[in-house]
């Protein structure tokens, strides 16, 4: 680990980013119809029982990386083997983030870039920044959530004030009772973009105050959930559930549609500024995660060397990992959820607690 320390109030910030992300961009929950903010909030609500299990295993090693304690729980090959499958995990997120990011810029303004170059572009941004180390990361998250929420507000008043919203696209709320939107909540938006912040574990050491993690990160996640929530509350109300289905980026269509007073319009930029925030620092914590969690495996002293390595291992493979968007979208919803999603965030956790848990029981005993 570098020795550095960053604040309670650092952790909220970046989680927040990390959260908002690459979610901000796709039809989150859209399976849900009008109903999909209940959809969201219900998955954050499921996300805070499992971040109970995140903190409780932190508790027991505070001072130690995941990729320590695994070892320390399950004995030095399997915990190894474990923690060496969530630094894979980690390097597969980032790599479908940074995918997202070079569809959307090719989809928004340069249609005729190399995927390469847009993605490539980005990740020399993120290998310099992540080879400064986390104190730099939090410090540049606290100066560019300012801005982010400065354009999320003036976004929203110029989508008020434009007569853009219909209140009857959010109607029948419930019309199949709450069950379809419990099921997407629990399949689907449980797993992203909230579970997904398990990779924070990485970051818990460096906490200056570890009192303060759990009211922080529950918190986080909160105001994460209700922004979300209250972006899928506009796309529908003005796009409507059909629209904002068939839309590969239902937030952009929506702010596209913004027009006051024939002088106020294409605002379009505004949008992509705050995605490009919000997806550097996600694919920012993921790539930072597995440069220290594989550095701590393997005994390297300095991490900021496998940051090139690394970094060019998840650019190679955002470009290979589907031959088109819509089969991006398809793996990130179905084949990850089963395969990754659902034994990462929310079985090996709790075993991981259980385990420790009757160690900790067994030695106060001895």
């Amino acid at each position: 680990m570098e020795k550095a320390k960053i604040s309670s109030s650092q952790l909220f910030i970046l989680m927040i980013l990390f959260e908002l992300g690459s979610a901000l961009l796709v039809p989150l929950a859209i399976k849900a119809k009008q109903d999909a903010w209940l959809a969201i909030l219900l998955g954050m609500l499921g996300s805070f029982v499992l971040f109970l299990v995140y903190h409780k295993l932190y508790t027991y090693y505070p001072t130690l990386l995941p990729t320590e304690y695994m070892q320390k729980i399950l004995g030095k090959m399997m915990g190894t083997v474990l923690a060496f499958v969530y630094i894979l995990y980690f390097m597969y997120d980032a790599s479908r983030v940074l995918r997202d990011f070079g569809e959307m810029l090719l989809t928004f303004s340069y249609p005729d870039t190399p995927l390469f170059i847009a993605n490539a572009l980005l990740m020399l941004v993120i290998i310099y920044t992540v080879r400064k180390g986390i104190e730099v990361i939090a410090r540049s998250g606290e100066l560019l959530f300012i801005f982010m929420y400065i354009l999320a507000v003036a976004g929203f008043i110029l989508i008020v004030s434009s007569g853009l919203i219909d209140v009857t696209n959010l109607k029948p709320v419930l019309e199949e009772g709450l069950l379809p939107p419990l099921k997407i909540a629990l399949s689907e938006t449980l797993y992203f973009p909230f579970t997904e912040a398990i990779v924070f574990t990485m970051i818990l050491p460096y906490l200056n105050n570890p009192k303060k993690v759990k009211v922080t990160m529950i918190c986080a996640t909160g105001l994460s959930g209700i922004n979300l929530a209250i972006t899928m509350l506009i796309n529908i109300s003005v796009l409507g559930v059909d629209l904002t289905a068939r839309s590969q980026f239902p937030l952009l269509s929506t702010v596209q549609t913004i027009q006051v007073a024939d002088f106020l319009e294409r605002l379009d930029v505004f949008f992509m500024l705050a995605m490009v925030i919000g997806i550097f620092f996600k694919v920012c914590m993921l790539f930072y995660a597995a440069v220290i969690g594989a550095a701590n495996l393997f005994k390297i002293k300095s991490p900021s060397r496998l940051s090139y390595p690394l970094g060019i291992v998840i650019l190679f493979l955002s470009i290979t990992i589907a031959s088109n968007f819509q089969e991006h979208l398809h793996e990130g919803l179905y084949a990850a959820k089963f395969a990754l999603h659902i034994p990462l965030f929310t079985i090996i956790p709790p075993l991981l607690l259980l385990v420790a848990f009757f160690k900790k029981r067994k030695k106060q005993r001895e």
